[in-house]
């Protein structure tokens, strides 16, 4: 089958018509003297429009063996939210330094991933480590089929090296915990009543402790039916960190609700597994093992 053939076959499974028609509506939309009233719906249907615009493009523009093996690979993801812009969550497992080592090195490369995919990412909570590293991340990474192409991550990480925050320069073995959920487009679509909800502001600082990104605004809410905690700290405006916070607490309950079944923890959330042996994904050994 030539390349024509293929990429006429991909507009029907991409569903390149809908999407143009899509754009259509929404670039009407955004003639409206309103559109920027309600800011937070606008900036939600621009990203929409963005990526719209991404996948119709690089469909157009697809011409060689490789561009149209990346659109068929993109076609592959039906799932229901394969599309949707994906929240990555790390977690430092237990072994101190070592493991919060590990979750910051994991951190930078999604990072470096998501610059690599020409993606939009952006750090919405981070808990420095004690020593080194990081506890904690939440990192929002916006592109086409970004949460159908990450989803497969979200497991436990696992790391052998030999340490260099042991003297005796010994090999330790380092876990970190992935979780990843796709970001829903309507928060309201999850009832979230407002006693089942505790929020807590905090300070928080900045990427590994430093005192000028020190800032009194940070959100943590507490789902309390299902003991779901979110955090929100990018924003220097506590009410945008908890509509933030909001809008991740709703797309990690639309994730339990949806996971009424193992399959489905698996397809939506990914299992959840505690961060030690026997759990892991994916191994990392470093030099000379």
């Amino acid at each position: 089958m030539d390349i024509q053939q293929r990429k006429q076959n991909l507009y029907e499974k991409l569903k390149i018509g809908e999407k143009e028609e899509r754009i259509a509506d929404i670039q009407k939309t955004m003639e409206s003297p309103d559109f920027w009233r309600d800011r937070e719906k606008a900036q939600a249907i621009t990203a929409e429009l963005s990526s719209l615009n991404n996948i119709v493009r690089h469909f157009s523009e697809a011409k060689t063996e490789g561009e149209i093996e990346k659109l068929e690979l993109q076609a592959t993801f039906t799932g229901e939210y394969d599309e949707q812009p994906a929240l990555l969550s790390i977690h430092a497992g237990a072994g101190g330094t070592e493991s919060q080592d590990w979750a910051e090195m994991l951190l930078r490369m999604y990072e470096r991933f998501a610059q690599n995919q020409g993606f939009q990412y952006q750090i919405l909570e981070i808990s420095a480590g004690e020593e080194a590293g990081i506890k904690s991340a939440t990192l929002k990474i916006t592109g086409p089929y970004a949460f159908g192409i990450l989803k497969g991550e979200a497991g436990v990480h696992r790391l052998v090296r030999l340490s260099p925050f042991d003297a005796d320069h010994a090999r330790h073995t380092s876990f970190a915990l992935v979780e990843i959920v796709p970001e829903i487009k309507d928060e309201k679509a999850v009832e979230i009543k407002p006693e089942e909800i505790r929020v807590d502001v905090y300070r928080s600082r900045g990427h590994g402790g430093q005192g000028v990104n020190t800032t009194d605004s940070a959100v943590r809410i507490t789902h309390l039916p299902t003991g779901v905690v979110v955090s929100c700290q990018n924003e220097r405006s506590q009410l945008q960190n908890k509509a933030t916070a909001m809008k991740v607490l709703a797309s990690r309950l639309l994730a339990l609700q949806k996971a009424q079944k193992g399959a489905e923890i698996r397809q939506i959330r990914g299992e959840v597994q505690s961060a030690g042996w026997g759990n892991q994904i994916r191994s990392y050994v470093l030099h000379p093992y």
